[in-house]
Parts: structure tokens; sequence; C-alpha cells
């Protein structure tokens, strides 16, 4: 079950920071919910020993939902700023 959740909440971080980052039309919701995946993988990794909260995606908490958008919003980022002389 954790999986499913991860699956779902991956995909709605994903969303939200493909919008936040104006690549929504440029992105499927198979993109969607692998960029949520690995944002929430690296905001699990950034956020989770700084802060000291528990930041996991297997089951739903609004701080892991958090971390996810803002580790996928900093995927994008990076994602932009490598793409940023091609044309998009």
């Amino acid at each position: 079950m954790g999986w499913i959740i991860a699956i779902i909440v991956g995909g709605v971080a994903g969303w939200l920071a493909s919008l936040v980052m104006n690549r929504d039309a440029s992105m499927g919701i198979f993109w969607n919910i692998v960029v949520g995946i690995i944002g929430a993988i690296i905001g699990n990794l950034l956020a989770g020993p700084l802060f000291g909260i528990d930041t996991t995606i297997q089951t739903f908490n609004l701080p892991g939902f958090l971390v996810a958008i803002v580790g996928a919003i900093v995927l994008l980022g990076i994602a932009n700023m490598v793409q940023r002389g091609r044309v998009r």
C-alpha cells in the first residue's frame, strides 16, 4: 500500500511543481510522477536531517508532501538550468 501512496503523492507533487515552474504543457502524467518521487527523495535527503521531521511519502503526511513539492521544484529548476540553451 505504501508504494501506491508514494505514486499518488509523487504524481500530485510533480504536477504542482510543473505548474509552478511553467512546464506543465511539456510533461505528461508519467513524468509528473517521476519528478514528484525523485523530488521527494531529494527533499527527504535535504530536509530530513536538517529539520528532523518525518518526510517519508509512503504514508501521507503534510510535511512529507510539502517537502516532495519543494524537492520537485528544485529538480525542475535544475532541469531548466541545464536546458537553458535548448528550445523547450
